[in-house]
């Protein structure tokens, strides 16, 4: 019985030994866009004196060496406060994808962004790919979804938040 185990063992080894020599690696296998697709967790971990704040950007503009960002700040809700919120809100607690934005005011904080803050958009439905401000502020739409990293009143980074 303990020899049968032994060999058992040793087949199973043998096998995976095998399997992983005789595979292709897998950068090599993998489409070239792919290789480049991260995927972003958000919000970012801000650290001490920092905030993360969920919501869309209204405009975002240059003003000499910096821009500046209107932002319409909200709450992005999971789980049982996603549905008891959309039951209050709309009177139904389907939460499709199980989240829900709570988005009660619509009024506008304004925020300094320099020209070199960190910023993830989404290509691909959730590939992450790094851009400049500038190029953020040229193709922003109400629709798009944002975590921004906040010190006082200055944006340290913005990335997009999938959202199907």
């Amino acid at each position: 019985m303990k020899s049968s185990l032994i060999a058992l063992a040793v087949a199973v080894a043998v096998v995976g030994v095998v399997s992983v020599a005789s595979a292709p690696s897998r950068s090599a296998a993998a489409p070239a866009a792919k290789q480049s697709c991260t995927f972003a967790t958000l919000p970012r971990s801000t650290p001490a004196g920092q905030q993360s704040l969920y919501g869309h950007i209204s405009s975002l503009t240059r003003r000499g060496n910096r821009y500046v960002l209107r932002f319409d700040p909200a709450w992005l809700l999971s789980g049982v406060t996603a549905s008891r919120a959309a039951l209050e809100d709309t009177g139904s607690a389907d939460v499709p994808n199980d989240t829900y934005t709570r988005d009660e005011t619509h009024k506008l904080l304004t925020y300094l962004v320099p020209a070199s803050a960190h910023v993830t958009v989404l290509t691909h439905a959730t590939c992450s790919t790094r851009t400049t401000v500038a190029k953020l502020a040229s193709s922003t739409t109400p629709r798009r979804r944002f975590w921004i990293s906040v010190r006082i009143d200055t944006v340290r980074s913005i990335d997009e938040q999938y959202h199907p």
